[in-house]
């Protein structure tokens, strides 16, 4: 199959919405901005920004992206245009009305309006039939496309939906209006052949198919979410919903980097090609992972830390030979890292901005190069060598950090004293800087437990709020006995603390909140990752609504 032949493969990604909602997820505005920048530089063709209609927060995040990243062209030479933004909306007035504020700034736009259209959910959730579903989707359609030109139309859990129906109510948003449709296997149901058999019958079968662009967006429940993905790829979609990792609701959806790479190493078995920076695939991966808190398995196609480690004694040999004997990927055309640049306590910022930039890191702000490159000197006087890892994990550090404006605690000092006895239990004292009281606050606490829970304890009496631990994770950055510790911690606010905090409608909706650390004290690291948590449960008090939203509108499963 020649180049000529084929078709450009559309790269929808929704890992800020989709994405967003894998269980215990939470992503405050300056982590959207971040992780869409970096899918705007990756190559994404049209980006699907959240749920505008969820709540006053995913409304600001999706405004924000379509004002501050919807003109980048950074790195999208070979697109020529940048990336579109997209917001999410049901069948309903309001939802498509709110959606369209919310992206009407963006030079490039889309809406995507979804509707149920099996059986089982037209009986036992819309209670509606089969005749309202073809009347409210074209409806919301003709809406939709008298407020933007590109409107893209998902009838959920089309897996299960029967196909003559399906076909039915296409044909209708197609005449009103629609010019993307997405066949959704919203519950991981089919099978590769299922799947792409339809896919292929709904196109045949459906009065104006040739108009529209035709779409996969699947669920991974059987793990079959990448598979089916290309075998709609192969029966005539041209445009793939993913995320980045495979986040998403349940078990995930199909993953960016799979599809992609899939199409890159098979050029001559899929007929279209793709315009992802791949190399940039690994450094995403991570950023992802860092600010979502979900951490990506090692043994994770493309991405994972041993997708390119050789351990067994006949497979090292041949690497040593010749790589193709056992990488059918080279690694460095995903950006993962086998040579790395050693930095020490005499390298210049000049030699750490330009390592940063060979990394990846070139669209950076000088703040955050300035505190990565003050964390990078206190590191380099305990470390005798920083390789690449460590300058990852720093720059991530300082990226899913709170704004300045949001800081409102800062780490000046700890101490503590660790015991295995319960007749002596572990001690911590921290002295924090409130930064908008200008006073320094010292607080202490003790737990049997061990030094972990004492910290978090004298955190929580010198901020005055009671927190639950909902998650704690350690990550070794490397395999060195002087690596970089880098803790996830989540925590939410208790409903039984003190009344100022009670008061606040945060207990109300338990909503979770994310603080990453890192040091080379594991201790330390801990430490600094509860307080960045504090900081953003803080600031959203001071907002003064939640995150996110507690509604129903918020899960949504297309």
């Amino acid at each position: 199959m020649v180049a000529q032949e084929k078709s450009k493969l559309i790269i929808f990604d929704t890992t800020l919405r989709d994405g967003e909602q894998s269980p215990g997820v939470t992503l405050n505005d300056e982590d959207k901005i971040n992780i869409a920048r970096n899918l705007s530089l990756l190559g994404v063709d049209v980006l699907e920004a959240g749920f505008p209609v969820a709540s006053p927060g995913d409304f600001n995040s999706v405004q924000r992206i379509a004002c501050e990243v919807g003109s980048l062209m950074e790195g999208r030479e070979k697109i020529g245009k940048p990336m579109k933004i997209a917001a999410l909306a049901r069948c309903v007035e309001k939802d498509i009305r709110t959606a369209a504020d919310a992206i009407k700034d963006a030079p490039e736009k889309r809406i995507h309006v979804f509707l149920a259209t099996s059986d089982i959910h037209l009986q036992h959730k819309l209670k509606i039939s089969r005749e309202e579903c073809i009347a409210q989707a074209v409806r919301s359609v003709n809406l939709a496309h008298s407020l933007c030109g590109d409107v893209e139309f998902s009838p959920e859990d089309a897996g299960r939906s029967d196909p003559d129906f399906l076909c039915a109510v296409l044909s209708a948003v197609i005449e009103a209006g629609a010019t993307t449709l997405n066949i959704p296997d919203t519950v991981g149901y089919n099978t590769p052949k299922e799947y792409g058999e339809r896919l292929r019958y709904l196109i045949q079968h459906t009065k104006g198919s040739d108009q529209v662009i035709w779409s996969t967006h699947c669920h991974n429940d059987l793990g079959l979410a990448t598979a089916n993905t290309l075998a709609g790829v192969a029966n005539g979609a041209r445009q793939v919903e993913v995320t980045i990792n495979g986040i998403g609701e349940r078990a995930g959806n199909t993953a960016m980097e799979e599809v992609v790479m899939n199409i890159h190493t098979h050029p001559n078995t899929y007929p279209v090609y793709h315009t992802i920076n791949t190399v940039h695939f690994a450094r995403v991966s991570e950023l992802v992972a860092t600010l979502s808190g979900m951490p990506v398995q090692p043994n994770k196609a493309i991405v994972g830390k041993n997708a390119f480690l050789h351990e067994s004694g006949i497979h090292q040999d041949g690497v040593l030979k010749n790589k193709e004997t056992y990488e059918i990927i080279r690694p460095e055309d995903v950006g993962v890292l086998t040579n790395n640049l050693v930095l020490g306590k005499h390298s210049g910022r000049n030699a750490f901005r330009s390592r940063l930039e060979e990394l990846g890191y070139s669209d950076l702000d000088k703040e955050v190069v300035q505190a990565a490159f003050e964390e990078f000197k206190k590191l380099a006087d305990q470390k005798q060598e920083i390789g690449d890892s460590d300058l990852i994990a720093l720059v991530s550090d300082q990226l899913s950090g709170a704004p300045t404006s949001q800081v409102f605690y800062e780490l000046r000092s700890m101490q503590v004293f660790s015991s295995t006895s319960n007749d002596n239990p572990s001690t911590a004292t921290v002295v924090l800087y409130d930064t908008k009281a200008d006073v320094t606050v010292n607080e202490a606490a003790t737990s049997i437990t061990g030094p972990i829970e004492a910290i978090f304890s004298a955190i929580q009496r010198a901020v005055k709020r009671q927190c639950q631990l909902e998650l704690f994770e350690i990550k070794a950055v490397s395999g060195s006995l002087d690596a970089l510790g880098k803790v996830v911690v989540r925590i939410s606010p208790l409903t039984t603390s003190s009344p100022q905090v009670a008061a606040n409608p945060l207990a109300l909706g338990k909503p979770v909140f994310q603080g990453l650390g890192t040091a080379t004290d594991i201790l330390q690291s801990s430490a600094k990752a509860y307080v960045a948590a504090v900081n953003r449960m803080v600031a959203v008090e001071q907002q003064g609504h939640l995150a996110r939203s507690v509604g129903t509108a918020r899960a949504v499963n297309v």
